[in-house]
């Protein structure tokens, strides 16, 4: 194992993997400024744990930016900026346009400038930014992205990739799964007692957590159910308005954003 190595995510989306090759099952994916300590090197593959999540998995060589200790530990010491829309754009000094997701990291931002650097990458925010965000509007922004597995952005994202995107913009830290995810926050015991923001989890037959979701306003939910929908919740669980029947049963509901 290597020590006292690390990196960061410079690209839009960065597949993480369960075994070093292409083919392999993805099971979660960095986001832009996201960074990570080095756990194992191949020639082609890089085994890491990312900073955020603590999430581990292969990244291909090809896609990252190493840092040293000292870099690493300035970017975190950093002012950052958390992307709230959809997609994002910006651009570095050779006026190329990268477009990223919402959740992605800006390290050392000048807010007045909107300029920020890793490293000696240059970039800058070329979009208005709205610091004034609504957690109704910064939801439904992602609304029918489709169900990927593993997925962390709109074109693909799953249950616990949602509710962990809209909590960091939210400036909360999550973790990566749905069933580690259930143990932050405060417990609330009856459903008429939920706010929009609150996170419902449900469990399968054996006890399981398998499923979360996002409460909003007049007794709804949106989760990422084979896109991200918004279905009607209750004591009992999600009744899919399409289906006409219950798909998924709650097992509690935690306050994690105040």
């Amino acid at each position: 194992m290597l020590m006292n190595k690390y990196g960061i995510c410079v690209s839009s989306i960065i597949p993480l993997r369960r075994e070093p090759n292409e083919r392999s099952e993805m099971t979660s994916q960095l986001l832009f400024g996201e960074t990570f300590q080095v756990l194992e090197e191949t020639i082609k593959w890089t085994f890491i744990k990312n900073t955020f999540d603590a999430y581990s998995g292969w990244v291909d060589n090809k896609e990252i930016i190493f840092l040293s200790e000292e870099n690493y530990s300035d970017i975190l010491k950093s002012s950052f900026l958390v992307t709230n829309k959809l997609f994002t754009k910006i651009k570095n000094l050779k006026d190329e346009v990268i477009i990223i997701p919402a959740g992605s990291t800006l390290p050392n931002f000048n807010r007045a400038t909107h300029n920020f650097n890793i490293l000696s990458n240059h970039y800058e925010l070329i979009e208005e930014y709205n610091s004034d965000i609504d957690l109704d509007h910064v939801c439904k922004q992602f609304l029918n992205a489709p169900y990927l597995w593993g997925g962390k952005n709109p074109f693909g994202i799953d249950c616990s990739g949602f509710t962990q995107v809209i909590t960091k913009i939210f400036g909360k830290q999550l973790p990566r799964d749905a069933n580690q995810q259930v143990n932050s926050g405060e417990n609330i015991n009856f459903i008429s007692d939920a706010i929009p923001g609150d996170l419902a989890f449900f469990d399968d037959e054996e006890g399981n957590i398998i499923h979360v979701g996002i409460i909003l306003n007049n007794n709804e939910i949106i989760h990422a159910s084979g896109k991200v929908r918004i279905d009607k919740i209750d004591q009992q669980g999600i009744n899919n308005v399409d289906l006409k029947k219950y798909t998924h049963k709650l097992r509690v509901i935690k306050r994690v954003l105040n």
